[in-house]
């Protein structure tokens, strides 16, 4: 199961309704300050709602600076008194709703901000779990009471005026009236193995990774996962060295070796520290990597992060989120990343959702596809524009042989620009020295 697509109304900078398929690549394009960002970590956001006890509808004391200040970031143009809406589809397939599967599971909320009390309240919720469908709507009671009454419609039948405790989005005690006054089902029980479960588990890895350091101590056990800044990639390199006797490492060379050819990681001891290393293949040159180029260091967490899903599959469902995975890269290194998430989207259960600014990135999508090794269904492209303060993003279709339904002005045409410009200022330097 996994979230398979998301819509999202009065969303940060996106005033209308936006509505984003997830596929195993999903990349999203624009401009700078276009709303990029914003689009990729709500599914980070969604989190904090899903996988939480917290009676706030977002708990987003889970989420660090770099991602939100406050709730009212979320609101279009901050509004005060305003509301959010989120929509999410799951599928147990990977796949949007068909004749064979007419009622992929459903969570649709939105949530009010209350200024005057500085709280947010589940204002309305919609839940579909294959046939059975639930409707609570609250009744603008006190919102700070521990249960707000909601008018419940579920299995055909309304029961005003019932208190609910919520956990995040979702319903954690609804007192029903008497045994005999509700539905025939658990609706706490079906919720939270059907939607939460659902949701799966999100990463997060951040345009900024951190710098690495020259020594590390070693942690008393293995992180997950590398982090949001890939602050635990060293951390991962130095445990695997010292108690799995090198096997991520090992694996992660592999794919230095396929990507960035010429170079591999090492680990090397330094009494009860630690130091991670870059070698040649020769083994003639070695070099910390708090000396290597910041490219490098900038990639070494996805490496890391790859490798860890190739020994220990995940289990259950993973969105994974990378922000400019390319960043500090040389453009002849942004082709091998793209590669290395195509091959991790056939190998693993993990989906992706990609921001890049890469066109060398896409090309090699595109060229996959062309050549029949990438199905053109399991990849969605995003272009996201900004107009006025007013984000909107247009899917791009890709067909089976690479080629783009719609392409926006003057993206990815930098090139052809400075080129025609630079032929163009030759021709009139020779015409002028001519006269």
């Amino acid at each position: 199961m996994s979230l398979v697509r998301m819509a999202l109304t009065n969303y940060r900078c996106f005033a209308k309704r936006l509505d984003v398929e997830l596929r195993p690549i999903t990349v999203v394009l624009g401009r700078n300050n276009s709303g990029k960002s914003a689009l990729v970590r709500a599914p980070v956001v969604f989190t904090t709602g899903l996988r939480t006890d917290s009676p706030a509808p977002l708990d987003l004391d889970m989420l660090g600076e770099e991602i939100l200040d406050s709730f009212t970031d979320l609101i279009y143009s901050g509004q005060p008194h305003g509301s959010i809406r989120i929509e999410l589809e799951f599928d147990e397939e990977g796949e949007r709703s068909t004749l064979l599967n007419p009622h992929p599971k459903l969570l649709d909320a939105t949530v009010q901000h209350i200024a005057e009390y500085r709280l947010q309240i589940v204002s309305s919720l919609f839940m579909r779990v294959g046939d059975r469908t639930a409707h609570l709507e609250w009744e603008h009671d006190d919102p700070q009471k521990d249960k707000p009454l909601y008018t419940i419609t579920a299995d055909g039948e309304t029961y005003p005026h019932t208190p609910v405790r919520f956990a995040g989005l979702l319903p954690n005690v609804i007192d029903w009236e008497s045994d005999d006054h509700q539905p025939n089902w658990s609706m706490y029980k079906v919720l939270n193995r059907d939607i939460r479960y659902s949701f799966g588990q999100v990463r997060y890895l951040g345009p900024f990774r951190d710098r690495p350091m020259r020594r590390y101590r070693l942690p008393s056990r293995m992180p997950a996962q590398v982090g949001m800044t890939g602050q635990n990639s060293a951390l991962i390199l130095a445990s695997d060295f010292a108690r799995q006797k090198g096997e991520l490492i090992r694996e992660v060379n592999k794919s230095f070796t396929q990507n960035l050819p010429g170079w591999r990681i090492d680990v090397v001891e330094l009494g009860d520290m630690y130091t991670v290393v870059l070698k040649s293949d020769d083994d003639k040159l070695e070099v910390n990597l708090a000396d290597t180029g910041t490219g490098v260091a900038q990639a070494l967490p996805i490496f890391v992060q790859r490798a860890i899903d190739i020994l220990h599959p995940p289990s259950g469902c993973v969105l994974e989120i990378v922000e400019q995975p390319e960043l500090h890269l040389h453009p002849a290194a942004h082709a091998a990343l793209a590669e290395l998430y195509l091959q991790a989207a056939r190998q693993t259960d993990v989906r992706f959702l990609i921001e890049t600014h890469s066109e060398t990135f896409l090309l090699r999508i595109r060229r996959r596809i062309a050549e029949g090794v990438v199905d053109p269904e399991t990849v969605a492209i995003y272009f996201v524009e900004n107009d006025k303060g007013a984000a909107s993003a247009h899917r791009i279709r890709l067909d089976e042989d690479g080629n783009v339904d719609y392409w926006p002005e003057d993206v990815f045409s930098e090139d052809y620009i400075e080129t025609k410009a630079l032929a163009s200022a030759q021709l009139d330097r020779r015409a002028h020295d001519a006269r």
